[in-house]
């Protein structure tokens, strides 16, 4: 049985201005063994973000919308797929990985306490387990999101930040692109995360569906 956890360079005094997430290197979502017959949907070429392979990814056009100071995630919903679910800080274990949350709650995020609030400038970053021993968990069907659906964060302040989905791709673990993934669009972005691509029960999964989206509301 892997454990869930996304690695990261362990960083000291960042301010909450700052992009610490383009120091990540990778995601290494792990399996926990639960035998689903089909298994998650993976993204389809036409949820993928309209830039070459070496470009850095573009927020769709549209009018920016004014950004929202720091507040802490609460909730994260996503209609289409039915997500709605309570969100807990997760920060760094002892070894410098980002904890995952409880794999033994199924509908359970975790949003990464120390880069960016939803609705800020930057890149906000929200994590979940795919599935866990007892079947599906709380972001099971985040390859099966396509471009123009939202994602809606809840503050602790109140405010709901919607993002628009403009890309939907799985990365391999053993190449995933950081600075393409969390670096800083000068929007206010949002990133989903869980595992996805390939599966073995030596190695679980081999990489991580990333849903990349801009804020294009709050309320």
């Amino acid at each position: 049985m892997g454990r869930d956890n996304w690695k990261v360079q362990r960083t000291r005094h960042t301010p909450w201005g700052a992009v610490a997430l383009v120091m990540l290197t990778g995601i290494a979502l792990m399996r926990n063994g639960v035998d689903v017959p089909a298994g998650p949907p993976q993204p389809v070429a036409a949820a993928r973000i309209d830039s070459s392979q070496d470009a850095e990814p573009l927020p769709p056009a549209a009018e920016p919308v004014r950004m929202l100071p720091y507040a802490p995630a609460a909730r994260v919903s996503i209609p289409v797929i039915k997500v709605d679910a309570p969100i807990v800080d997760v920060g760094l274990d002892q070894d410098g990985w980002i904890a995952a949350p409880s794999p033994q709650d199924t509908n359970l995020a975790g949003w990464y306490q120390n880069g960016i609030s939803p609705g800020q400038r930057g890149t906000s970053v929200i994590v979940g387990h795919v599935d866990n021993l007892s079947g599906p968990a709380v972001f099971y069907g985040l390859g099966a999101l396509t471009k123009g659906e939202h994602v809606e964060v809840t503050r602790y302040d109140g405010r709901v930040a919607v993002f628009e989905i403009y890309g939907v791709e799985v990365f391999s673990k053993a190449d995933f692109p950081g600075p393409r993934v969390y670096g800083d669009t000068g929007y206010a972005e949002l990133r989903v995360i869980t595992c996805g691509g390939g599966y073995t029960k030596a190695g679980g999964y081999d990489g991580n569906v990333v849903v990349f989206a801009r804020l294009v509301e709050t309320r």
